[in-house]
């Protein structure tokens, strides 16, 4: 569990984190419905050139953005068999045995596995340059229409943000239990499936403990520091669009309409 990236901030001074935080979740929300608008290996290897390319300038390690699959290294696999034996159209690769692929499946299974690991690595290269406190004002940003709805979007941004914040910080939790519960001669390995989940009660009893603890601690902090929400407050740091967000906008409107064009072009490739 110590490879989970999720909701982690690693600091530096590269493009994208001197971006307008407003602009990367923009960017961002853009991206995965490209993905997903993608029909071919053509479009999806364009924009898996244009998350190169973000990984490239974004000066985060690449170990660290890789590290973010392992959380759905599992979902992954799942899908890529899924699609690996189920999809029947095409033709059999392996004519004179038992097992039935199509080369549609196989090409399938492995369409659907590049799209998933873009997805993760494109999300998380938002959060690895955003600190949680931008991007808990530009989240409160674009959400502020819903305020003629009388809907606390202060009090929802930082309940998204808080949340993307504590994941680190329980999976390191549970990684104590864990170790603590081996310790004591805890077998959490062996055994067949309904005895791994008899297993886990040890680990998510005190889980829950700690984590209603931190949330009741988070809350005194707030109340101490005279916390009432968004209503009266300044923002020490003010957005303000730059020839920078702007420029990766251009970008990504160029590879939105490369996108529509190889899809059209490639159709036969579906």
């Amino acid at each position: 569990m110590k490879g989970i990236a999720i909701g982690q901030y690693y600091p530096g001074k590269s493009l994208l984190h001197k971006m307008d935080p407003r602009v990367k979740i923009l960017l961002t929300l853009v991206f995965v419905f490209l993905i997903f608008f993608c029909k071919n290996f053509w479009a999806l290897g364009l924009m898996g050139s244009f998350l190169l390319i973000g990984m490239l300038i974004s000066g985060v390690p690449f170990k660290m953005l890789i590290r973010s699959l392992r959380a759905i290294l599992f979902i992954v696999l799942i899908t890529a068999v899924l699609n690996l034996f189920y999809v029947t159209d095409g033709n059999v690769l392996f004519p004179n045995t038992f097992i039935k692929i199509t080369d549609k499946g196989l090409y399938t299974a492995i369409f659907m596995t590049v799209r998933i690991a873009c997805l993760i690595i494109g999300s998380s290269l938002m959060t690895f340059t955003t600190t949680p406190t931008m991007l808990t004002d530009a989240i409160e940003r674009l959400l502020s229409p819903l305020k003629i709805f009388k809907i606390q979007v202060h009090t929802l941004a930082m309940m998204m943000t808080l949340a993307l914040r504590f994941i680190p910080t329980l999976m390191e939790e549970i990684e104590k239990i864990m170790n603590a519960q081996k310790a004591r001669g805890a077998d959490l390995e062996s055994g067949n499936i309904i005895d791994r989940a008899k297993a886990l009660v040890p680990i998510l009893v005190p889980l829950f403990v700690s984590s209603f603890r931190r949330a009741y601690e988070l809350a005194f902090a707030m109340e101490c520091r005279c916390y009432t929400g968004g209503n009266g407050r300044t923002r020490m740091k003010q957005m303000k669009l730059s020839w920078l967000d702007l420029l990766f906008g251009f970008a990504m409107t160029s590879i939105l309409a490369g996108v529509i064009l190889l899809n059209h072009y490639f159709a036969h490739l579906i």
